[in-house]
């Protein structure tokens, strides 16, 4: 089951696009790093001027061809945006956190669908187990039954009856098949597991759930701090209040400073001689550096409403905590009581499942004596499978049950290797 488990989170397409959306969120997060860093660029240009043009010495209109190149190199930094690009960097790393959230949730939402499928298969093959046995006793019966009759014992009547209950067993064992069939292509769909290739599963025996010892209270408690959806929530929180951080900063003055340097390269082209480049690179060479306080005053309302749409964003935030932390109690709460259920029902099915073995093998030696009908037998062995197959269900539900309220404890649906 693990290996089931691990394989679907290993190749399914959900988690591989939440896996890349979180390098997004890394992007983004040295992105908002490197807003802190200056900014620096490097520039080179060069012109061929044809015909009449403006001789850059003189200042006058000449007729001959010129080569004109330029070298330019220019920083810039800002110091002050209204603290926008700090909770930009705050932001950026919630988002990471709420990547890895998603992330988890979206493996284990893919784990607890291959658990779920994986169940089915289960159940799917101890139906199709008991289907078989109870096929093979009614062939040994109907073998009996026409010795019986040659005998004397028993007439045509219970022979037909016999064949007609052994027919309806095998027909039984044809649908539990299908139905088996059906519940192994679910699994390898919830696995994203090639279709026609071999599955090979391990469904040995299932184990005896005890009742919880920790109370509903206790286990929502723990999982209110691991749990990953709700964790998501937190996160959100945390990520609109950065939001409307950064909007409320679009109020406040920014000031940024900078500097460069530039030169530029003069030759005539129809003229020998002249200046060479590297005279002229140093004797054109021009520096400058500057300083910029931008304050805003009025840009048609365009930040009043960026607060408010940020100042929305962060109530919708805090409303959906409030509602994951009442639909996560829900769940923890309805999980404890399915699973105290089915822990009930497991220990009457267990009861039955004994009352209807003594009741088979009761009726199946009245019908030897000649004091029960077929339709006894098959009666009783009817009621025998069901309750079997009752039993089977409520102890693959006791797993399920237990499997959910120890993920909401916080323990892993599937180990690692």
């Amino acid at each position: 089951m693990d290996r089931c488990m691990r394989y679907a989170v290993a190749h399914s397409h959900g988690v591989r696009q939440q896996q890349l959306a979180l390098d997004d969120n890394e992007s983004d997060r040295m992105r908002a790093w490197g807003a802190f860093l200056p900014s620096v660029e490097a520039g080179v240009g060069g012109q061929f001027n044809f015909g009449r043009t403006i001789d850059p010495e003189t200042n006058t209109y000449t007729n001959v061809n010129t080569f004109y190149n330029n070298y330019s190199l220019s920083a810039s930094l800002p110091l002050f945006d209204g603290m926008r690009r700090y909770h930009a960097l705050r932001l950026a790393k919630v988002n990471t956190l709420l990547g890895r959230q998603a992330l988890r949730a979206k493996q284990d939402e893919t784990a607890m669908q291959v658990y779920k499928a994986y169940v089915n298969v289960c159940y799917g093959r101890g139906a199709l187990a008991i289907a078989t046995d109870k096929r093979d006793e009614s062939a040994e019966l109907l073998r009996r039954t026409r010795l019986m009759e040659r005998v004397g014992t028993k007439g045509g009547a219970d022979v037909a009856q016999m064949e007609a209950t052994l027919a309806a067993d095998e027909c039984e064992v044809t649908r539990c098949q299908n139905s088996l069939s059906n519940a192994t292509l679910a699994l390898k769909s919830a696995m994203n597991y090639p279709a026609d290739s071999m599955l090979t599963l391990d469904t040995l025996g299932v184990k005896p759930i005890a009742t919880p010892i920790a109370s509903a209270a206790d286990i929502y408690a723990r999982a209110k701090a691991v749990n990953p959806t709700l964790r998501q929530a937190e996160y959100g929180v945390a990520a609109a209040r950065q939001s409307l951080a950064i909007a409320r900063g679009a109020l406040l003055p920014t000031l940024s400073v900078g500097g460069g340097l530039g030169t530029t390269y003069f030759k005539n082209l129809h003229q020998s001689g002249g200046a060479s480049l590297g005279d002229q690179l140093r004797n054109n060479m021009g520096k400058y550096v500057y300083a910029t306080l931008s304050i805003p005053l009025f840009n048609r309302l365009a930040t009043v409403s960026s607060i408010r749409r940020e100042r929305n964003s962060l109530r919708k935030a805090r409303e959906r905590l409030d509602f994951e932390r009442s639909e996560l109690r829900r769940l923890v709460t309805e999980a404890w009581t399915d699973l105290q259920d089915a822990w009930a029902e497991q220990a009457k099915t267990r009861s039955v499942v004994v009352a209807d073995s003594i009741a088979a093998r009761v009726s199946v030696r009245k019908y030897e004596e000649g004091m029960a009908s077929p339709l006894d037998v098959r009666a009783t062995a009817v009621a025998l499978a069901r309750s079997r197959a009752q039993y089977l269900q409520s102890q693959l539900n006791c797993m399920y049950r237990q499997r959910i309220l120890n993920y909401y404890q916080g323990d892993a649906l599937w180990t690692d290797l």
